[in-house]
């Protein structure tokens, strides 16, 4: 039987962790749109548009490529959606900074407004 060599994929995982997400529980190569859906005993379904899907993977590549999937899951994918939600965490949503800056923008306006009354005021109290 022929079978599907994964190797290309797995030195990609390495050297371009990048170019993977992990979105609705599968692996996606995002230039090739390729999904990869693992089982929890690490058996992989291939999901493409082309004939990349027609075959198989021997069962050592097929746990090669779950061990690699793990650990650039644990080692890559779990830190940057960690540090995505903490950033997240700090960022104001788009009602409230425009909130803040139409305060801003009154809190100056009536600022100025107050400064020129006083410098009325004092004008006027020196020509008396």
């Amino acid at each position: 039987m022929a079978y599907l060599d994964v190797n290309p994929m797995i030195v990609a995982l390495r050297s371009s962790p990048d170019h993977f997400a992990f979105t609705s529980g599968s692996l996606h190569h995002i230039p090739s749109g390729h999904r990869f859906q693992f089982d929890r005993s690490g058996r992989v379904n291939i999901q493409a548009r082309c004939a990349c899907s027609y075959l198989e993977v021997s069962s050592d590549q097929e746990k090669a490529l779950f061990e690699t999937f793990k650990d650039w899951h644990l080692n890559y994918w779990r830190p940057l959606e960690i540090n995505r939600q903490f950033a997240d965490h700090f960022t104001l949503p788009l009602w409230r900074r425009l909130l803040i800056a139409v305060a801003g923008y009154l809190h100056r306006a009536l600022s100025e407004h107050g400064k020129q009354r006083h410098t009325q005021e004092a004008a006027d109290l020196a020509a008396e």
